[in-house]
């Protein structure tokens, strides 16, 4: 078993002969266009979150700590993005970060527009416009479209429960392509609005 593992292992990782399935051969990999932003100096962009990490340290009473993925502004109005990677079929979202994403959309909405989206993807190539991930928008959370689960189904003890999880089926499947034309439409009724 051991040895099956590594060379499957060998497999994935192996750059220079991949070896593909009758399935795979016929599929017809795109690629988007070039990306709008780039990270020109990754060492720079990496040594600033290490900086950031540094700022909470033992002996402190505050703990923990996330990051806002994306954020999206045009003429006051907002597209939030939240990207959680599936482990066996679900995302894990902090509750404290799931609280203030509720806060934040609903202040928001007050005055202006704002559409905050959680995305679960696998490891997958975002410049790929084929590519498949799922989400739902905060919309969905708030009216329990999407289940508040604390505690796995599937019985996978997995320590505090401070955390909501979010099973793959509950979420809407799309490709990136999609999710890009989501943005863009928000984009579009932004114009509008003002």
């Amino acid at each position: 078993m051991v040895n099956d593992t590594n060379e499957f292992i060998d497999t994935i990782y192996e750059k220079e002969n991949p070896i593909h399935s009758e399935h795979n051969s016929k599929q017809i990999i795109r690629k988007s266009p070039k990306a709008k932003y780039q990270i020109f100096d990754e060492s720079e962009f990496t040594r600033g979150r290490e900086v950031l990490g540094n700022l909470i340290v033992h002996g402190m009473i505050a703990s923990g700590g996330t990051d806002l993925d994306w954020l999206i502004e045009h003429k006051g109005s907002f597209v939030i993005l939240e990207f959680k990677g599936f482990h066996n079929d679900k995302i894990n979202i902090p509750k404290g970060q799931m609280i203030a994403y509720e806060k934040l959309h609903e202040k928001l909405n007050q005055s202006t527009k704002c559409f905050l989206y959680i995305v679960g993807c696998d490891d997958i190539d975002f410049s790929n416009p084929d590519s498949t991930i799922w989400i739902f928008e905060m919309t969905q959370w708030k009216s329990g479209t999407i289940p508040k689960i604390t505690n796995d189904v599937y019985g996978e003890d997995s320590g505090r429960q401070n955390k909501f999880i979010v099973y793959r089926e509950y979420m809407e499947e799309i490709s990136v392509e999609k999710l890009r034309d989501v943005i863009d439409f928000h984009w579009k009724e932004f114009e509008r609005i003002m």
